[in-house]
């Protein structure tokens, strides 16, 4: 958990619930950082950040990773405003799309590595 936040249990149910039902593309990337495979880099899964879940997050580097899903499409202005939020505690978010994790998990990877 992020250090210094309070959380609701319903959240925390919504996160544990999420990590069980991870989308395919959630589960290669997870496959790909799970074990500190990526520089030694710590991934958490359904991180709760100020109120919202983040698929992915590493405190080392103060990153959000998001994969997004058709569902996206539909739910732009509420993922903008989450990632307003998370940018403004000094997180940063990148995207991948189910698509590039699926199809390219290598080259993500790499572009982890890079930062």
């Amino acid at each position: 958990m992020i250090r210094n936040q309070f959380y609701s249990q319903k959240k925390l149910f919504l996160a544990k619930l999420m990590r069980k039902r991870m989308t395919p593309a959630e589960k290669v990337f997870w496959q790909a950082v799970k074990g500190n495979k990526v520089k030694g880099l710590h991934f958490r899964r359904q991180q709760i950040i100020k109120g919202f879940i983040a698929d992915f997050y590493c405190d080392k580097l103060k990153l959000v990773v998001e994969i997004d899903g058709g569902i996206h499409e539909s739910q732009k202005d509420y993922d903008a405003e989450r990632d307003k939020v998370i940018k403004d505690h000094e997180i940063r978010v990148i995207r991948f799309t189910n698509q590039e994790v699926l199809n390219n998990i290598a080259t993500i990877i790499k572009q982890l590595e890079s930062i």
